[in-house]
């Protein structure tokens, strides 16, 4: 039986039990449904202070007292969209496709619990309350998208989520003859490419009538951590989607690739690291495998990804985040917080800093700020707002606990593998 096969296997054996507790969710204890339903409407649209600051970042603290307490995290993913996704005569009509894109990441260990895995991707019952919120304004056409690692999509019970609600999911694979004929992708030029020229994503990614949400995980990679702006990597179609082994998946990429790899990319991408090298940027001379050349070719592919994408909402899951490799080395902590905002970079800039790294440090958003795709690396620059109540309420960034979460982001001699990329930076002094 194939992959796919034995997934919809188990989530037609869950189908019964899972339509039960769905019938159910009217009936749930009032704190959980603590924030009110809405009646739908024609359209919805993001709360509008938040489209209003569309450079603001907000941080709204939940109540979790355990990560695997599901009534409490499906309460939290309701109250959310509830209190930030409203009814409206006008802006995104409830006929359009939602297009929903989690981290999935999930795995399997042979020598720890899967309880100490858990947060590898978006917590699962968030996923689900945002998906019960969205629908209460009348939306009914969800599309789950991802092109990574599909035997692992339900170890956290995503797919049967998906299945629950009618979410419709991806094939992932793709052939050769695929890309020729655009079977299911779309493709888009990137209009100032230095990787990329023309880049695939799932369909209906940029078809019409569309809106996409971006639900991102609060946690640690190589890429230092894997946040709103990388989580977008996974609607890339296969082999595209593989940003991060460096040249190998530019010049070496494969022959039928090379016609959307722009033409001066080993001009372009040797002048922005000749220079940040010359500037003395941190760790340019790390001789780890994850190498400050692989870090500036993701960077480069991922900001040409981000230029043509367009959530109408990008959040970062925190109830729960996590240290490490972003997969089977690390370990979870209690956080209790989620943060969104409209600029995926000024909202990972954020998530970074209180993820206990320095921003100014990180490859990607000195790289943004050069290309234009964003006006500033500093996180102090950020207007922050904590959301208590449905209500923004402003407030410094140092009034936010910092939670350290190691990565192994260009680890320096002598350095443990595991650490903070927390140099001091002077970002008076940073002429980007």
């Amino acid at each position: 039986m194939c992959p796919y096969s034995k997934i919809k296997a188990i989530a037609r054996r869950n189908f019964l039990r899972a339509a039960g507790a769905a019938a159910a969710a009217p009936f749930f204890p009032r704190d959980l449904m603590a924030a009110p339903a809405r009646m739908p409407g024609t359209h919805f649209a993001v709360h509008p202070f938040i489209e209003a600051n569309p450079k603001a970042v907000f941080v709204k603290r939940t109540h979790v007292p355990h990560k695997m307490d599901e009534p409490s995290k499906l309460r939290e993913g309701i109250n959310f969209a509830r209190e930030v996704f409203v009814p409206a005569t006008s802006g995104v009509p409830v006929s359009h496709r939602i297009i929903l894109k989690p981290n999935f990441t999930s795995v399997r260990s042979r020598t720890r619990p899967d309880v100490e895995n858990w947060g590898t991707g978006t917590d699962a019952q968030f996923y689900e309350g945002i998906i019960i919120g969205l629908k209460e304004l009348g939306l009914r056409k969800f599309h789950f998208l991802e092109a990574n690692n599909f035997h692992t999509w339900n170890y956290r019970g995503l797919v049967d989520i998906n299945e629950r609600h009618g979410v419709e999911m991806n094939e992932p694979e793709r052939r050769v003859r695929n890309f020729q004929d655009g079977y299911d992708m779309t493709w888009t030029k990137v209009p100032e490419p230095v990787v990329y020229s023309r880049i695939p994503h799932y369909a209906p990614i940029n078809e019409p009538d569309t809106w996409l949400l971006n639900i991102a995980k609060w946690k640690s990679h190589g890429m230092c951590m894997t946040l709103a702006t990388k989580n977008l990597q996974g609607l890339v179609v296969k082999p595209f989607v593989r940003f991060c082994p460096g040249w190998q998946m530019v010049t070496g990429a494969p022959q039928w690739m090379q016609p959307d790899i722009d033409r001066n990319v080993e001009k372009v991408v040797n002048n922005f690291f000749a220079r940040h090298v010359s500037a003395g940027y941190a760790r340019y001379q790390s001789r780890a495998d994850l190498s400050p050349v692989h870090q500036e070719i993701w960077a480069h592919k991922t900001c040409d990804n981000a230029q043509v994408l367009n959530p109408g909402l990008n959040i970062i899951e925190g109830i729960y985040g996590r240290d490490g490799d972003g997969f089977g080395w690390g370990n979870d902590y209690l956080t209790n917080l989620v943060m969104f905002g409209k600029d995926r970079f000024r909202l990972d800039m954020i998530g970074m800093y209180l993820g206990g790294h320095e921003p100014g440090n990180v490859n990607l958003f000195r790289i943004a700020k050069e290309r234009g795709l964003s006006d500033t690396f500093n996180p102090h620059e950020v207007p922050v707002y904590e959301w208590v109540d449905g209500k923004p309420v402003r407030r410094d960034l140092s009034s936010f606990e910092r939670t350290p979460m190691k990565t192994y982001y260009l680890q320096r001699d002598g350095e443990p593998l595991y650490h903070l990329v927390n140099e001091p930076f002077d970002y008076s002094k940073a002429k980007v």
